[in-house]
């Protein structure tokens, strides 16, 4: 019994889900802000910044203060 039950609900659940997921509604997009679309209109931003992280990691690494030998 409960597996003549198990087996017409698998039957059911397989026969409706494409109807389930045509019955979906359609995605929509998020509006995007001004401000964001300010921020994105920036292409120079990212390489300034990893331009000026780089200069600064190497001021940081090279000290040329103190000398390599004893």
């Amino acid at each position: 019994m409960i597996r003549t039950l198990a087996t017409a609900a698998a039957a059911a659940s397989l026969a409706i889900a494409p109807l389930a997921a045509q019955a979906a509604p359609a995605r929509i997009g998020a509006p995007a802000s001004a401000e964001a679309e300010e921020i994105g209109g920036a292409p120079i931003l990212l390489p300034l910044l990893v331009l000026l992280a780089a200069a600064i990691g190497i001021i940081l690494i090279t000290d040329g203060d103190s000398p390599t030998s004893p």
